[in-house]
């Protein structure tokens, strides 16, 4: 198979959570222990952190793989989703991982996945797992898919975990309230492994103490002693809580050198060092339009605030979301005296564009309905003067067809 066709493949004969919801989830960790066994356990053959937590994930794993690059490892990312390729996924050093890889890869275990039906995320675990032990990484930077406990990538024994923060998304798999979604992502937490914590949170501050305690690993809230002086490439202000939790994760990690001019250096050059995209990511400056994949309700709140802080005339906003977000009360956040440019992301699961326009109308938020993400952003240019900013974003696929 060409590149593409793999890719064609992987997306259509396997479900994944991105394209199908609730259908493609198998939360159980048989399949990838299984594979991994077929594998010889590649996951055992490199260092790693583990990064868990609803926001502030992908941003924080990126900044811990940057700092690590600039102390001089060979640095393995693990990240998803993907914005524009899969290989974005699967990174060493900033540089994605080869089609020919790719491609190998798939065609030779091609007929195990079928036979033992490995949905789209465990066998990506396995090809990122299985590549950083053959290029032989220093240490590789694991960003947990979906919770924590029934991960895939939940079957490595890191050298510190780091949880950013917990928040109400995907109740549906990982429960309904703040206290039993911690239990979920609590799950990365190791026996004799520290964790760190970014943000200190009173519903869930307990549960972890105990659930370190228990397995007698040493626990830090890093907000307790915030990491200042730094600054990041990554613009807004909500980043100063992600760099709290990377800074302490760094200190502590045991048995690898990094002086403090490589924490200032990969703080400030993630973009450069790791190719990251879609943090509130400046597409142009005249009209500003700024492009952002936070979707759950903690991380629109904090981009929102970003917004209020820019200086502009008029607010035009291009939004789009998934069906299986509490997308109703998401919409409670966003600003009544912007003009909404509705469109759908073209995604099985991106809501339609004018059920959207019904919900946001129910809040007071008025606008127009367009066809694509595409055509709302260039509708918004269109009705943008100079001085007005344009937002697009409600979801990691909207923001995906822009960048």
């Amino acid at each position: 198979m060409t590149y593409k066709e793999t890719l064609d493949w992987m997306f259509g004969q396997l479900p994944m959570y991105q394209q199908k919801g609730t259908a493609a989830l198998n939360a159980k960790l048989d399949n990838i222990i299984h594979f991994c066994n077929v594998l010889d356990n590649p996951q055992h053959k490199f260092k790693s952190i583990h990064v868990a937590g609803t926001n502030g994930k992908g941003s924080s794993s990126h900044m811990l793989a940057s700092i690590l690059q600039e102390a001089g490892y060979k640095v393995g990312l693990y990240t998803s989703p993907h914005l524009k390729d899969f290989r974005e996924r699967i990174k060493i050093d900033g540089e994605v991982v080869s089609k020919n890889f790719v491609k190998e890869f798939i065609a030779k275990y091609q007929s195990f996945f079928e036979y033992n039906k490995l949905s789209f995320f465990e066998m990506t675990v396995g090809m990122a797992f299985s590549y950083f032990a053959e290029e032989k990484v220093d240490i590789a930077v694991i960003e947990v898919g979906l919770g924590g406990r029934l991960d895939s990538t939940n079957i490595i024994t890191p050298e510190v975990a780091l949880i950013t923060n917990i928040g109400m998304d995907h109740t549906q798999f990982l429960g309904d309230t703040l206290e039993k979604i911690t239990l979920e992502k609590a799950g990365v937490i190791k026996s004799n492994i520290p964790v760190v914590i970014s943000e200190t949170q009173p519903e869930t501050k307990m549960i972890f103490n105990l659930i370190a305690h228990q397995l007698k690993s040493d626990i830090v809230f890093a907000d307790n002693d915030p990491a200042t002086g730094y600054r990041t490439d990554l613009l807004g202000d909500y980043q100063q809580r992600n760099i709290n939790g990377v800074v302490a994760c760094i200190h502590q990690l045991k048995n690898f050198e990094v002086p403090e001019r490589a924490i200032s250096e990969g703080l400030q050059n993630v973009v450069k060092n790791t190719g990251l995209m879609g943090r509130w990511q400046i597409l142009q400056k005249e009209p500003l339009v700024v492009c952002d994949t936070a979707h759950n309700k903690e991380g629109l709140q904090l981009v929102l605030k970003q917004v209020e802080k820019q200086s502009f005339n008029k607010l035009h906003m291009v939004l789009g979301f998934v069906k299986d977000k509490d997308v109703r009360s998401v919409l409670t956040l966003f600003p009544k005296d912007a003009h909404y440019y509705f469109v759908k992301p073209a995604i099985p699961r991106g809501m339609d564009a004018e059920q959207l326009k019904e919900l946001a109308e129910e809040q007071g938020l008025k606008g127009e309905v367009c066809k694509s993400v595409s055509m709302g952003l260039k509708e918004a240019l269109k009705h943008s003067a100079v001085a007005d900013m344009v937002y697009v974003g409600g979801s990691t696929f909207v923001v995906a067809e822009v960048v």
